[in-house]
């Protein structure tokens, strides 16, 4: 699985870091940004899914 996020769309909420400290962090502006080059490794995958599903601008996608 891997992480993509949508800078264009990210304002800031930073629930996915809230969520999961180690599969996300955020900038110097406030925008997320996936650790590890967006690879979630398997016992993170849960953890992954909910960040994604709690990101209210929809700026979270999962790809396997």
């Amino acid at each position: 699985m891997r992480i993509v996020v949508d800078a264009d769309k990210c304002q800031g909420h930073n629930r996915c870091f809230a969520l999961a400290p180690e599969l996300f962090d955020v900038d110097d502006y406030g925008t997320a940004i996936a650790l590890n080059d967006g690879e979630v490794p398997a016992e993170l995958e849960e953890k992954a899914r909910l960040a994604a599903a709690n990101c209210p601008e929809f700026a979270i996608t999962l790809e396997d």
